[in-house]
C-alpha cells in the first residue's frame, strides 16, 4: 500500500488559489498531509507546469497532478490522478513507464471493471458524501457503495476514499476498508490550513491504528 496517499489534500480553485498554492500546501504538509495533489482545470499547460515546479522543489511530500502526465512528468511530479475523459493509463504508462505513479477514479461498478485491467497504483473511489468541491463528482455512493467498488481492487491495491471526507466520518470510511483519503475542503476549507489538517491526520492515524 502506499502510505503516502494516507492523507492526500487536492490543492486548486475555488479553495485554494494558485497564486498563493506553494504556501497554503507548506501549511498542509506542516499540518501532517502526506502528498499533494494539483488540480487547476482551467490553466494553460504552461502555467500548471510551473506551478508543479514550485511545489515540488517547495514540498518534501510527493506532489500528484490532476489531468495532465505531460505536465507532471516534465515538472518531476511523483504522479499523475486521471479520469475516465483523461489519457487512459495504458497511454501515460507508454509516456512515462514508471516515472509516474498513476491514480484512477472510480464511481461505479463499470468503472471498477475497467480500472482491474489497468495498471495503475491506487483508486479514488467516489463520491462517497455530497460535496461542493467537485460539481461533476456525481451522486453520492455512500459508505456502502465505496465498500462494493473497493472490493473489486486486488488485495495489494491502495483504494482512496474521496467527496465529502470530513472530521466527522473519517474513522467510518478508514472501517469499511479505505487505505487514505483525498480531501480539499477538510483542509483548505478554513483559514486555519495547518491546524485543519493536523485535526484530520490525528483522526486518520487513530483510526487506521499507527
Amino acid at each position: 500500500m502506499l502510505d503516502e496517499l494516507r492523507l492526500l489534500a487536492i490543492a486548486g480553485p475555488p479553495l485554494v488559489e494558485p497564486a498563493h498554492v506553494v504556501d497554503v500546501c507548506r501549511a498542509a504538509e506542516a499540518g501532517g498531509v502526506t502528498a499533494i495533489q494539483l488540480r487547476v482545470k482551467e490553466a494553460s499547460a504552461g502555467d500548471l507546469l510551473r506551478w508543479t515546479e514550485q511545489l515540488c522543489a517547495a514540498l518534501s511530500i510527493p506532489v500528484y497532478v490532476n489531468d495532465r502526465s505531460d505536465v507532471a512528468l516534465l515538472g518531476n511530479a511523483t504522479g499523475v490522478h486521471v479520469g475516465v475523459d483523461d489519457l487512459p493509463p495504458s497511454a501515460v504508462r507508454a509516456l512515462a513507464g514508471n516515472a509516474l505513479r498513476i491514480g484512477m477514479s472510480v464511481g461505479t461498478p463499470s468503472e471498477a471493471d475497467a480500472a482491474c485491467g489497468e495498471d495503475v497504483d491506487y483508486w479514488s473511489i467516489g463520491a462517497l458524501f455530497a460535496t461542493d468541491t467537485k460539481p461533476d463528482a456525481g451522486a453520492p455512493i455512500g459508505l456502502r457503495g465505496f465498500q462494493a467498488l473497493a472490493a473489486k481492487a486486488t488485495s495489494t491495491m491502495t483504494v482512496l476514499a474521496i467527496g465529502g471526507i470530513q472530521l466527522g466520518n473519517v474513522k467510518d470510511v478508514i472501517a469499511v476498508g479505505a487505505h487514505g483519503v483525498a480531501v480539499s475542503s477538510a483542509v483548505f476549507g478554513s483559514g486555519q490550513v495547518e491546524r485543519a489538517a493536523r485535526a484530520l491526520r490525528t483522526a486518520l492515524d487513530s483510526a487506521i491504528g499507527h
